[in-house]
């Protein structure tokens, strides 16, 4: 049988787990009754904020379902309308210019890694399924944001 195996299984990078996981603590935060924000790195290419609100080359958003209108959280972007001091703003933000979300209320959430690329490269010395040398791991860094 010609063609036969896995379809996609192993064609191309693996996409950005950085979406799927704000989208997952957005639903969890809402769900608990808490206010999700997302820490944006301003300066990054194609953000789309007010510049008045940007401190230190950053900007906190509310991203909650009541603060926003059209509230998108795509894979390659997070995208709404909001009123900043009265006046209706688009906001754009390119998933990697997302640096973490956490819950105003408590402060639980998730922080990125700044140098994180988009999705990893894929490595020519390792087969697919295989685990890399024990140089190349690297164990996650968790941060809390207050």
């Amino acid at each position: 049988m010609a063609g036969g195996g896995d379809a996609g299984a192993g064609a191309g990078p693996a996409p950005s787990r950085r979406p799927y996981l704000l989208r997952a603590m957005h639903e969890w935060m809402g769900d608990a009754g808490f206010t999700p924000h997302v820490i944006v790195d301003a300066g990054r290419a194609g953000v789309e904020v007010p510049t008045a609100y940007i401190k230190d080359g950053r900007i906190v958003l509310n991203v909650s379902m009541n603060a926003t209108q059209r509230l998108q959280l795509l894979n390659h972007a997070i995208e709404f309308d909001a009123r900043f001091a009265g006046v209706v703003h688009h906001v754009r933000v390119p998933i990697g210019a997302v640096l973490g979300i956490y819950a105003r209320e408590t402060g639980e959430g998730m922080v990125f890694n700044e140098g994180e690329p988009e999705a990893p490269p894929p490595s020519d010395s390792a087969a697919p399924g295989s685990t890399p040398p024990k140089g190349e791991l690297r164990r996650a860094k968790l941060t809390v944001v207050k």
